[in-house]
């Protein structure tokens, strides 16, 4: 056999933006690493630079970022960090974007739109990105966007097992916020064992950004402690009317399950006054004190993105972390 074999091991390298560096931490302890260390600073005309401050020649490297606000900085932050670690002879580069940024403008609603999530799928490509990993996509469909491996994780096993203690199955109802996300709140109760299935009609006016009108329950929530479930609170419009139709429309009591967290403008308000007994998220986005209320739960998404990482690594199946 010509050639030279070696006898080398792979290594695991996780890196970090600015964003949210709590979480990349997380991440890297459940893994038993650290974070590689790295100097990023902005210049005074607003561009960014990034160094790592170690090798990272033949690494496997994983590039957690979240994007939250200042979602362009952090976008751009990503995409130089990727390049840097191309141009250092990184083997393979991972983006971990948990909440993947511009999700919500997938399609044209109208004409002379763009479809940004493509755009910044198509960049992170550019850059040097061999594989993304996100959780709970706004729509499975933006998989197809990257012309690679896109590794779609759910947090549904981390909000259920939490939920699970938090009710009496028996005299539940999984409430979906729109007939769009039934999909979603059709996996909800079989994962509770069969709860009945509820939507919220509503109507949205696509020419303005977060507004949409609740009208009315479809599906019976009478008496029942109903799960009302989402990709993401924003501003927390939707959810916070939503709210209000269930418990009109009879429910015992509502609980709030989302994935992430976004919260912004009157978002505080709106859920600790909307009558939700609670307001569950992870954190894949950060939520600093301000934006912390008494009825906000926020669940921990480190080991489920650990989890992930540890597979793609040993070569392993991502599906099967999702398999009952």
């Amino acid at each position: 056999m010509t050639g030279i074999i070696t006898s080398g091991e792979k290594r695991l390298v996780i890196v970090s933006g600015r964003a949210h560096p709590a979480l990349a931490a997380a991440v890297a302890r459940e893994l038993g690493t650290e974070v590689l260390s790295s100097t990023a600073y902005d210049f005074s005309n607003g561009e960014t630079y990034v160094r790592f401050n170690e090798s990272v020649r033949g690494c496997d490297v994983f590039v957690v970022q979240s994007h939250g606000d200042r979602v362009n900085d952090w976008v751009m932050e990503q995409l130089i960090m990727v390049d840097a670690l191309k141009r250092a002879s990184a083997k393979r580069i991972s983006v971990v974007a948990p909440f993947f940024p511009y999700a919500r403008q997938d399609k044209k609603h109208l004409g002379r739109e763009p479809i940004s999530a493509r755009l910044v799928a198509d960049l992170y490509k550019t850059a040097g990105a061999d594989r993304l990993m996100s959780v709970d996509l706004h729509t499975s469909q933006e998989q197809g966007f990257f012309d690679g491996p896109w590794d779609h994780l759910w947090a549904q096993p981390v909000l259920v097992d939490y939920i699970r203690g938090r009710i009496d199955a028996s005299r539940a109802a999984v409430v979906s916020p729109d007939a769009g996300r039934i999909r979603v709140a059709e996996r909800w109760a079989n994962a509770l064992g069969g709860t009945p299935l509820a939507f919220v009609h509503k109507t949205r006016d696509v020419t303005r950004p977060n507004e949409s009108v609740a009208n009315r329950v479809v599906g019976d929530v009478r008496g029942r402690s109903c799960v009302l479930v989402d990709d993401m609170i924003d501003t927390g419009g939707t959810i916070a009317k939503a709210v209000r139709v269930v418990l009109t429309a009879g429910a015992k009591e509502v609980i709030v399950a989302a994935t992430h967290g976004v919260l912004t403008g009157p978002a505080v308000e709106r859920l600790s006054t909307c009558g939700a007994k609670e307001v569950v998220v992870t954190d894949t986005l950060p939520i600093p004190a301000a934006k912390r209320f008494d009825r906000l739960t926020v669940l921990p998404i480190a080991p489920l993105l650990a989890r992930a990482i540890k597979a793609v690594f040993d070569d392993g199946s991502v599906a099967s972390l999702f398999e009952a």
